[in-house]
């Protein structure tokens, strides 16, 4: 987190732990705020890895699960990045910033995925680096959003998965009513208060469970290497192209796209106890065994926790999942916002 922006944060009241606010003063008002009215985060918790160079495009598109050369300047995607055995080793929001692709990731797989990328680079003209600090990052979320990043930016892109740029930075629209701003330091705290004018600040974990509700999944160090991309709906949000060439572990994610009934989906789901990601899920219909895992959890305005969880098919269809053992705290489904495939 940028040291000036820290010191800014608290002076609005902010409990930082790291780089990741927790919260305001009062979670509970935070999270009551979110569930129909308009919010505003940091994200200093997330990282942001920068390529540039001639041949910045061809490299990710080697690399990574979408279409990197079909991301023109004023579009945003969500993208991939998988070993060669085909298990996410790190998912991102991509854009374009001037001469860098962005890609935004969780802070605690920065270092490891910018080093396994950068192993690769070889003789190619393009360059890597940890972008986090060079911009400020906030995220606006609710049914003003749009008219409150319109008066604080100057700009709002018109659709869901476009950027545009404005005098007071980059604004990425990733839903209806969702924008990650991009910000350059010495401009953000006078946008932070431009946005308060309309929009409730809030911690990290409340934009983590209006992300998990949307059903975006976000990979961390706790979950590498365990799912395929279409495990966690990857392809459904459109962060897997099955056109493009070759990338590590193309040939397994087209093989669970198109051989035989994938087994394991993620799912959206509700549990009256703290959950984390990792937790294992147990179900009656495997016995001795995990039935699934927990990707992304964040707590409830309502009680409990909300999370994105990937389990078998069949078990989520026909028994109740259970969180940590066997005869651990139910988990009751949710409907996600989008549907899956048959």
């Amino acid at each position: 987190m940028i040291d000036s922006w820290k010191t800014f944060l608290l002076t609005q009241g902010a409990a930082i732990d790291n780089a990741t606010v927790l919260n305001y003063g009062d979670p509970a008002a935070e999270r009551a705020a979110a569930v129909d009215g308009t919010i505003v985060a940091d994200l200093s918790q997330l990282g942001v890895i920068a390529f540039r160079g001639d041949e910045a495009a061809s490299f990710l598109q080697g690399q990574l699960t979408n279409d990197v050369r079909s991301l023109h300047a004023d579009a945003a995607q969500w993208n991939g990045y998988c070993s060669p055995k085909g298990r996410l080793l790190g998912n991102f929001l991509v854009w374009r910033q001037g001469e860098d692709y962005c890609l935004q990731l969780s802070g605690d797989i920065l270092a490891s995925v910018l080093k396994r990328l950068s192993m690769f680079i070889l003789r190619a003209k393009v360059q890597g680096r940890d972008a986090s600090d060079e911009s400020v990052r906030l995220v606006v979320a609710g049914p003003q959003a749009a008219a409150a990043v319109g008066t604080a930016m100057g700009v709002v892109p018109e659709s869901a998965m476009h950027s545009v740029i404005g005098d007071a930075g980059q604004v990425v629209r990733v839903g209806t009513d969702k924008f990650v701003l991009s910000i350059p330091p010495e401009r953000a705290a006078t946008v932070w208060q431009g946005l308060r004018q309309t929009a409730t600040p809030a911690g990290a974990p409340v934009w983590d469970w209006l992300r998990l509700n949307a059903g975006i999944p976000m990979i961390i160090a706790a979950t590498q290497e365990q799912f395929v991309p279409q495990m966690v709906n990857l392809e459904v949000i459109g962060g897997v192209s099955f056109q493009k060439g070759c990338y590590p572990g193309q040939e397994i994610v087209a093989r669970s796209q198109y051989l035989g009934k994938l087994k394991r989906r993620m799912f959206l789901a509700h549990v009256d106890a703290e959950a984390a990601p990792g937790d294992s899920l147990y179900s009656a219909d495997i016995e001795g065994q995990a039935t699934g895992t927990v990707v992304n959890a964040a707590p409830a305005p309502t009680g409990g926790f909300d999370v994105l969880a990937v389990a078998q098919v069949e078990s989520a269809a026909t028994q109740t999942l259970h969180l940590k053992t066997a005869d651990g705290a139910a988990l009751s489904l949710k409907p996600l916002p989008y549907a899956l495939p048959e």
